[in-house]
């Protein structure tokens, strides 16, 4: 990578859990209500670039997440994604779908499909108190 990496040195990041290997972050994109990412606080660009503890530690926190998305939002669906193809450095989308979104099925990368139906709201106050009982 020639130019320092974005989530290495993040600014202006919505911090709902924070541990020494990871970060969960809000979105807040108001298209996504809940979405979150589930971030590596150090540099690696795969998982298997990560010791067997860690890779366990951090999708233990991708699935804490997807947890909590789910009792507090009852989304349809979550979508769980890694690329890294735009940043590579691991993190995690977590991201809450419903039949009546712009998208769905579709990724929301995609282009929409219809307007929002009764989009929900979302408490990221809620989300980091059940975030810190689960994880820490």
């Amino acid at each position: 990578m020639t130019s320092p990496c974005p989530l290495c040195t993040p600014t202006g990041e919505e911090v709902l859990y924070l541990s020494d290997l990871y970060r969960v972050i809000a979105v807040n994109d108001p298209a996504w209500p809940g979405f979150c990412r589930v971030i590596l606080n150090s540099h690696a660009a795969e998982m298997t670039d990560l010791p067997v503890e860690d890779r366990s530690s951090l999708m233990k926190a991708v699935c804490v997440t997807e947890s909590v998305l789910r009792d507090l939002m009852n989304p349809d669906k979550i979508n769980l994604a890694s690329l890294g193809n735009v940043v590579p450095h691991v993190h995690w989308h977590v991201i809450p779908r419903w039949q009546s979104d712009s998208h769905f099925p579709d990724p929301i990368w995609a282009n929409a499909k219809r307007e929002w139906a009764n989009k929900p709201r979302v408490d990221h106050q809620k989300i980091t108190a059940r975030l810190k009982a689960c994880l820490g």
